[in-house]
This record gives structure tokens, C-alpha cells and sequence, in this order.
């Protein structure tokens, strides 16, 4: 048992494991909703929502789609940044849940092009935009809950479990499908109703979250804002006036991340291992090896994710930044050689060994960007870039490799594409000090303490 140095409150054993347990759960289900989307507009989505405009550009409309919900994360970072400072982070946990279950929930029962022509795409980006409203806010309340609930010297594994969560949510989306493509609803039936159970089970996964995360306490740091009645009127201005350059940066490091993790998360590699060779692909692999090969990853991608935030207790967030880099830039020219070959187990060696420099580089991220900015302004400043960096880096990778596959008949050119991203990500956490351990508490903002090297906080 530990008395925060914060706040008069008391961190127990079963604390911790309540926090943890609560924040990994609720990003499971959260990102299984997210990624869910992504693996059916790489699989199905072209096909019953954009057909009449042709398998090339059906393809990319569909990725399109994944996109445009990125664009909306800002909004969703803004609202519940404002509201996280300002009334607790617990309140936006819990709401961002029910918005982002309900409408994944309703996109399973959406009628599709075929039935009610042009109505379908509307509403299917209708709701796409409310799951990236959710997500922009979600992600920020997840990990400080995590992370300021943590005693110094374990912020990092802490803060690991909502960030094993996104992982998580990939296995349980990938593995649902696959199920459904190869057991329950295989060929045609997949197409004509199977596609749609995944949607309809997240009614069921999101009361579970719900009534898991109300469990939990609010974040001792918020608590202590509450009770010396610190809060930031405006956190969103106050964010852009003092720490506009600390929002950039912090948006580039998880850019190079985001882009590359979407290489899987996104659905372009679902889509470019699948299309049939007849219709332009260059592998034609059947679906559900697919499927399952990148289930199989995400235990890879989960296991790094938590190596990378214990790794960063011990040896600070920005070395295991740098390090994640590198394995990045190794492994990202290795990566389509394997997809190529269109054997199940070596695309499964591809992306697995992908996921590595992914699990490196996300780990840490919790703790890393709750370290960054003061606790007056934290929601809002992780929340924003985060959303940020998701535009900048995965919002439209899968629509802009696919576009390079097409243009250029080669994925090396996707592979250069994602290697330039990385480096420019690099470069961001090269500028930003190591601030592992800093206090997070109010007293512990200092003007002379810049996470930026040769500024300082005004």
C-alpha cells in the first residue's frame, strides 16, 4: 500500500488491479469496435456499401471511409479533454464506451447499397464519424486513469494495460471474423448476413465495460484538482497558448506508430493479401488464413506492448522510443517480402516481426505522454495529440498504400512511405527530454520545466 504523494488518498494493491483491470477491458472492447470496421472495409465493405463505382475505386472509398473518422478523433479529443479536466476523468470513460458500442452496434443491422442505394454509405459514415468522436476522447481518459492511479517506478507497466487493450481489441475483431468467415458464415454467407454478427456483439461487450469501468475510483490527480479547486476554466486554450509546439511533437512520435500500425489495424494488408490476383491483387490469399495470421500477431503486438512499458520503467520512455525505432526501420523493409510469398506462415513471420517496433513504441506511450504535460491541462493535451498524430499518421495509410500499390504495381513504394513517417516520428522524440518519474501532481508544474529541449514551459 502507497500514500500518493498528491493527494490524501490511499492506493491499494486491489486499487491497482481494479484500475487495471477496468482499463484494459473497456480499450479491449472500445478498440475491437474501431478495428472491427477497419477488417470489414478491408473485407466486405467494398463490396456493400461502394460497388457501383468499380473494384478499384470501391476499395478506396471503402478506406476512405476508415479515415474520415480519424478527421472527427480532434473533436472527440477536444469535448472530452474539456470535460476531463474539468468533471473527472471517469465520466469520460464511461461515455465514450455507450457512444462508440451503440454505434457499432447499429452498423451491424445498416441496410446496404443494394437495398436502399445511396442511404447506405451516408449512414455508414454517419456512424463511422461517431466511433471516431468516441475514440478521440476514450484513449486520453483510458491511460490516466492508468497512469495517475500508478506509484512512481511503475507508471510504464501501468500505463501498459489500456495500450495491451488496442492489441487486444485487433485479436478479438480478427479472431471473430475468422470465425465467422471459416466456420459460421463461410463464401457467400459471409457476404449476405455473416459479416454482421461482430457488429450486433458489441451490444453484449459494451454492458460488460460499462459496468466495469463505473467500478472504478476517480484519478487521485483529479481529485486533488477537485479539492484545491485548481481546475482550468479553458484547458483547450490555455493548451494551444502555453503548449502548442510540446502538442506537435508529442502528434509526431505517435504519427510514425499510428501509420505503421495501421498497416494491419487498418485493413490494408487484409485487403492486399486477398484480392484475387484476376482482379488486380498480388498475393490471393483465401481470407481466413489471413485472418487468422494477423490474429496471431496481435499476441505478438500484445506481448511488446507490455515489454515496452516495463521496459521503460527501467531504462526511461525515450530509450525505449529509440529503440523501438530501429527494430521499426529494420523490419519494415522485411515486411512485404514475407506478405509475397502468400504462404499464411510467413505472412504470419511478416507482420509478426512488424509488430515488435509497434509494441516497442506503444507501450511506453501512456505513461510518455502523461509525463509531457501538466496536470491542469493532461486530458486535453494527451487526447489532442493523440488525435493528432492519428490523422497525421494513420488516418488514411491504408487508403494512401493502397493508392501507392496501385500506381506503382510495387510495395516498396508503401514500404518507403511508412520508413519516412517513422523518421520524421524519430526525430520528434529526439527533440523531447526523458521525463520519466516526474511528479504529476498540481504542486509539481513548474515553468522551468519543459519537456522540450531549450524551452521552457511559458
Amino acid at each position: 500500500m502507497s500514500a500518493s504523494p498528491f493527494t490524501k488518498t490511499v492506493a491499494t494493491g486491489s486499487d491497482m488491479k481494479k484500475v487495471a483491470v477496468a482499463t484494459i477491458i473497456g480499450t479491449t472492447i472500445e478498440w475491437y469496435d474501431f478495428f472491427l470496421y477497419a477488417n470489414a472495409a478491408g473485407l466486405v465493405f467494398a463490396t456493400l456499401f461502394f460497388q457501383p463505382a468499380g473494384p478499384q475505386a470501391a476499395v478506396l472509398l471503402s478506406f476512405a471511409t476508415v479515415g474520415v473518422s480519424f478527421l472527427f478523433r480532434p473533436l472527440g479529443a477536444f469535448l472530452a479533454g474539456h470535460f476531463g479536466d474539468r468533471v473527472g476523468r471517469k465520466a469520460m470513460l464511461v461515455w465514450t464506451l455507450v457512444l462508440m458500442g451503440g454505434a457499432t452496434t447499429l452498423i451491424g443491422v445498416l441496410p446496404t447499397y443494394a437495398q436502399v442505394g445511396i442511404l447506405a454509405p451516408i449512414l455508414l459514415v454517419a456512424l463511422r464519424i461517431l466511433q471516431g468522436l468516441s475514440t478521440g476522447g476514450e484513449w486520453g481518459g483510458a491511460v490516466l486513469m492508468a497512469v495517475e492511479h500508478a506509484p512512481e517506478g511503475r507508471r510504464g507497466r501501468m500505463g501498459a494495460f489500456p495500450q495491451m487493450g488496442v492489441p487486444l481489441g485487433m485479436l478479438l475483431a480478427s479472431g471473430v471474423l475468422a470465425l465467422m468467415t471459416g466456420v459460421i458464415s463461410p463464401g457467400d454467407a459471409f457476404l449476405e448476413w455473416g459479416w454482421r454478427i461482430p457488429f450486433l456483439l458489441s451490444f453484449v461487450l459494451i454492458v460488460v465495460g460499462f459496468i466495469v469501468r463505473r467500478t472504478v475510483d476517480e484519478s487521485p490527480v483529479f481529485t486533488e484538482m477537485a479539492v484545491k479547486r485548481e481546475r482550468t476554466r479553458m484547458p483547450i486554450v490555455q493548451l494551444f497558448r502555453k503548449h502548442w509546439l510540446l502538442v506537435i511533437l508529442a502528434a509526431l512520435t505517435f504519427a510514425g506508430n499510428n501509420a505503421a500500425g495501421y498497416m494491419t489495424t487498418g485493413g490494408f494488408l487484409q485487403n492486399y493479401a486477398t484480392t484475387p490476383v484476376d482482379e488486380g491483387g498480388f498475393v490471393g490469399m483465401d481470407r481466413t488464413p489471413v485472418l487468422l495470421a494477423v490474429s496471431a500477431s496481435a499476441l505478438v503486438w500484445l506481448l511488446f506492448t507490455w515489454i515496452g512499458g516495463a521496459l521503460s520503467d527501467r531504462i526511461g520512455r525515450r530509450n525505449t522510443y529509440i529503440l523501438g525505432w530501429i527494430v521499426f526501420l529494420i523490419t519494415v523493409w522485411l515486411l512485404f517480402p514475407f506478405v509475397n510469398t502468400g504462404n499464411a506462415w510467413l505472412f504470419f513471420v511478416g507482420i509478426a516481426l512488424f509488430t515488435i517496433g509497434n509494441g516497442l513504441t506503444y507501450g511506453p506511450q501512456a505513461a510518455y505522454f502523461t509525463e509531457l504535460f501538466p496536470a491542469a491541462i493532461r486530458y486535453s493535451g494527451v487526447s489532442i495529440a493523440y488525435a493528432i498524430g492519428a490523422i497525421l499518421g494513420g488516418a488514411f495509410a491504408p487508403l494512401i498504400s493502397t493508392w501507392l500499390v496501385q500506381e506503382t504495381g510495387t510495395s516498396w513504394a508503401v514500404a518507403w512511405y511508412i520508413a519516412g513517417v517513422m523518421v520524421v516520428a524519430f526525430v520528434a522524440t529526439l527533440v523531447l527530454r526523458d521525463r520519466t518519474n516526474v511528479p504529476l501532481g498540481m504542486s509539481a508544474d513548474r515553468e522551468d520545466d519543459s519537456p522540450i529541449y531549450g524551452t521552457s514551459r511559458g
